[in-house]
């Protein structure tokens, strides 16, 4: 593809860097007066235990849209799994709170998958980089795979899954626990950057594309240990070499901010 011809700080693959730039400006904003000191004060309040129990809860309610993913996919194997966790768990696990199917006497842990991901591995480009201050950095692929997502359960199911009561509280306990567990994975990652909008970019597109190499693959990743602190209790077992991050067993694809999706698989000859 023939270079591109841009202002000094901008990069292919992120058209929209100037309305980017300006809500990771936001974001830094929010985060530093609401986001985190909530999330911190959600920490210490909430005992260890009920913050797992909690967590395990909201993971084990997407694990149906994981099995669906994996069906669209054509992965019989991984969607029956996922089935099985999902039926171990939301019995013998009293409805997710506990995550009996990670012990490694059954191995089964979670597994992300989502709408965005299918769209990659059936061709689908990423679009443009997006970064919002409630939802963090995306891409139009998934942002619209996420979005679609989000309406599957409340109208398959109906209440309480789509009462707005219900839709608030887990969309706020889980994003404070999740800036809890990110707490330092971001003060690594930003501390001392010469310009950290840009290596959010990259860490997120790199990590992104591992995570939909790893579907492709057939060894999904278990869910991402963003951020994962003091907290240690990750929905996967670490124990296990397959449960392993991807960015943990290979080095993260080499990215920067190309038009071309790095995840998509490489043209037919």
């Amino acid at each position: 593809m023939p270079a591109l011809h841009k202002r000094d700080h901008e990069v292919a693959g992120d058209s929209l860097e100037g309305f980017n730039r300006a809500m990771f400006g936001t974001w830094r904003v929010l985060d530093k007066a609401v986001y985190r000191p909530a999330a911190m004060a959600y920490k210490h309040v909430m005992p260890k235990p009920v913050r797992t129990g909690i967590r395990h809860v909201l993971s084990n309610l997407t694990e149906p849209l994981v099995f669906l993913n994996f069906v669209l996919q054509g992965k019989p194997r991984s969607a029956s799994r996922t089935l099985a966790r999902f039926m171990i768990n939301s019995t013998i696990g009293v409805g997710g709170v506990l995550d009996v199917a990670k012990d490694k006497s059954i191995n089964l842990p979670h597994r992300d998958n989502g709408f965005g991901t299918t769209l990659a591995l059936y061709g689908v480009g990423p679009g443009p980089y997006i970064f919002l201050p409630f939802l963090g950095p995306s891409n139009l692929r998934d942002l619209l795979g996420t979005s679609s997502e989000g309406l599957i359960i409340p109208l398959a199911v109906g209440r309480p899954f789509n009462s707005l009561e219900y839709q608030l509280s887990t969309t706020i306990v889980g994003g404070l626990d999740l800036r809890a567990q990110s707490d330092d994975a971001l003060k690594a990652l930003l501390a001392g950057a010469v310009d950290p909008y840009a290596t959010m970019r990259s860490a997120w597109q790199q990590n992104r594309a591992a995570e939909i190499e790893a579907i492709r693959r057939g060894d999904a990743a278990p869910q991402a240990a963003q951020g994962q602190s003091e907290l240690d209790d990750p929905l996967a077992d670490p124990a296990h070499p397959q449960d392993a991050h991807p960015q943990n067993t290979q080095p993260a694809p080499e990215l920067s901010d190309p038009l071309e999706d790095p995840a998509a698989a490489p043209p037919a000859p």
